[in-house]
């Protein structure tokens, strides 16, 4: 009787996961639409990196390349001509791994501390960590604020206005509230310390929350512009972003000269060369935490 029912639970379960036909057509359908979705959000940035590589003449022919004809380089050889675009580079790099890591040390710090109920004051800080969401103070108190700290014409001054997002907070306090309190409550057991318990407990088991928080931080870092326009003076101190906007500026209007039209390529050309060089690092970065990001986006939004 037992083996006539293990057979008949097996096939009953075969048929289960059998697809149906309703089931393969919900497949091929969402299949098809998400590529289809998935192909329009490809193709300007294949655009992009056509032009690119694309020649002057064939640029004026075809108003949209994916595959140059004939493939060129002059666009980066200008762009990267001078030895300012490296540095731009460096200035972001550091604004860039800076500012994550204060930014991740800060935030965690206080979503956790927010995180617990028995905080004194807990509920007002919230407020007005979700009230400067919808309101802020404005460009001009801001920059105010920056003057009278002295941060003008300091990289100090890309970092520190911005140091904590208060989305990117309420996504890890939100996490943090997850995160079971029996562990906790076993670790001071052992002897540990509310800081003890935050790097030995909690740290390791949000990793992949504070990776989503950190791509946040490091591609908002990196394509740092009004803050450098308004806060830096020396253009030795400029990030890429600023910089690369200069050279499509003199690009075009060295291309309006007709005496120097054939020594710079077209501005067209230079314009996707500059979106590809400011992207390219985010898009390399991407896939070594690309693992983390629906993880720990998701496990940060599901509780309030």
């Amino acid at each position: 009787m037992s083996t006539s029912t293990a057979a008949a639970t097996t096939s009953r379960s075969g048929r289960q996961r059998r697809p149906t036909a309703g089931r393969r057509a919900f497949q091929v359908i969402n299949f098809v639409v998400l590529g289809g979705f998935a192909l329009v959000c490809l193709v300007p940035f294949l655009n992009i990196i056509g032009s690119s590589l694309a020649t002057p003449g064939e640029l004026t022919r075809r108003a949209f390349v994916i595959i140059p004809e004939t493939f060129t380089l002059d666009a980066y050889r200008y762009v990267l001509s001078t030895p300012t675009v490296f540095r731009a580079m460096g200035v972001s790099a550091f604004v860039t791994i800076v500012g994550t890591f204060v930014s991740l040390v800060l935030t965690s710090l206080m979503a956790y501390a927010l995180s617990k109920k028995y905080l004194r004051g807990r509920r007002l800080v919230n407020f007005l960590v979700v009230f400067t969401m919808l309101f802020s103070g404005g460009m001009i108190p801001t920059f105010i604020v920056v003057k009278e700290l002295g941060l003008i014409d300091s990289l100090w001054a890309l970092i520190l206005p911005v140091a904590i997002n208060a989305f990117n907070l309420v996504i890890m306090r939100s996490f943090f509230q997850s995160i079971p309190e029996s562990l906790e409550e076993a670790a001071r057991i052992d002897g540990c310390s509310d800081l003890g318990v935050f790097v030995r407990i909690v740290l390791p088991l949000s990793l992949a929350s504070i990776a989503t928080i950190g791509l946040f931080y490091a591609v908002s870092y990196w394509n740092t512009y009004q803050s450098a326009i308004l806060y830096i003076n020396s253009s030795d101190k400029w990030p890429i972003q600023v910089l690369l906007r200069q050279i499509v500026i003199v690009a075009s209007g060295l291309n309006a000269d007709a005496n120097v039209v054939d020594v710079v390529p077209p501005a067209q050309s230079i314009k996707m060369a500059v979106i590809v060089v400011a992207t390219a690092p985010m898009l390399i970065l991407y896939p070594f935490i690309q693992r983390y990001f629906v993880k720990g986006a998701l496990l940060g939004s599901v509780k309030g």
